[in-house]
């Protein structure tokens, strides 16, 4: 790239641009892209512009399929995701043979616990599967009935955990009736999310854990932004350390590899 970067700040402006973006410009800030368009965060990354936050982390949070892929290995063991049938019945050998019972199914595209649904065994998921009652691709997990559900907000310095519940439901996303009191994180559940955001490129996430019977801690979702009901800090604050975090990722890029320079292009 020669001259400064162009430092794309709304959506506006990125849609008037795209075409003419080059290696080493910056969109700073979430993409509101729409269904369909997520492969024009591929299209931006292999042009070499940079994102804040990351095109990656913009990816995991549109999609609970990729998550999996992504963090597999710090979720629930037996999270996967079912792509075809035959995914299906490798799981069904798997989940046998651990003789697992009852599963969690998560939809794709689905937010606030809207897309999450239990059946009795794997084998009543394959039966909705074969019937086309399921769309593909979507993600399966072992149904843990005494976990609990924490949900994590950092940004930056700023981290505040508070456990959801529901004593009327397996759901505990206050959307669907929870309720929601202050916890403290251990060190293994703070080093879990740092893990994790690491992993994604998250300058700032809303992280959702569970925390089995028997004590284990395990990232479940991850989003770049999410409702603050049962959270302390005021919407207004949070705004505010959320335009701080991308702006600073922004005057550092600026700092370390263009001098300081910069032109904005906003409307």
């Amino acid at each position: 790239m020669t001259g400064r970067p162009r430092i794309i700040t709304d959506n506006r402006s990125f849609s008037q641009q795209y075409k003419n973006l080059a290696s080493g410009d910056c969109i700073c800030g979430r993409l509101r892209l729409r269904p369909g368009e997520e492969h024009l965060l591929l299209d931006l990354s292999a042009r070499g512009i940079v994102g804040i936050p990351s095109f990656l982390s913009q990816l995991c949070s549109r999609s609970k399929v990729f998550q999996t892929r992504l963090f597999s290995s710090h979720m629930l063991p037996g999270t996967q995701v079912i792509y075809t049938i035959h995914d299906l019945l490798e799981a069904i050998t798997e989940y046998g043979r651990e003789n697992r019972g009852d599963v969690i199914v998560k939809l794709e595209g689905k937010n606030a616990g809207l897309g999450i649904l239990k059946f009795a065994s794997i084998e009543d998921v394959y039966s909705q599967s074969v019937l086309d009652q399921l769309p593909y691709p979507y993600v399966i997990q072992p149904f843990v009935p005494e976990l609990r559900d924490l949900r994590v907000i950092i940004i930056d310095d700023y981290t505040e955990a508070y456990e959801r519940s529901n004593p009327h439901s397996f759901r505990n996303n206050l959307h669907c009736g929870g309720g929601a009191a202050p916890v403290d994180l251990t060190d293994q559940q703070q080093g879990l999310c740092t893990a994790v955001m690491e992993r994604g490129g998250f300058p700032y996430a809303h992280l959702d854990l569970i925390v089995a019977g028997d004590g284990g801690s395990y990232m479940n979702e991850i989003n770049l932004r999410g409702g603050l009901r049962g959270a302390r800090i005021h919407a207004d604050d949070y705004q505010l350390r959320i335009e701080q975090a991308e702006e600073k990722r922004c005057r550092m890029l600026l700092e370390k590899s263009f001098q300081g320079g910069g032109k904005i292009i906003k409307t």
